[in-house]
């Protein structure tokens, strides 16, 4: 007998989607999605206003 995890049913409430679990959960890593998201578009907004990189705009490059 092999110890194979059942898979995570998905998530069909959306209140359930958006709730903030910590751990390693389907929510968290909607969370961590949506938040690596934010950074990029920050980061682009970053270079396209100030004609630099980000690191070159934070002064340390």
């Amino acid at each position: 007998m092999t110890n194979v995890p059942t898979p995570t049913p998905p998530i069909t409430n959306p209140e359930q989607r958006n709730a903030w679990v910590g751990g390693f959960s389907p929510q968290a890593e909607i969370w961590n999605g949506r938040l690596a998201m934010l950074g990029f578009v920050i980061a682009i907004a970053i270079e396209f206003f100030s004609g630099q990189g980000v690191l070159h705009y934070w002064g340390l490059m």
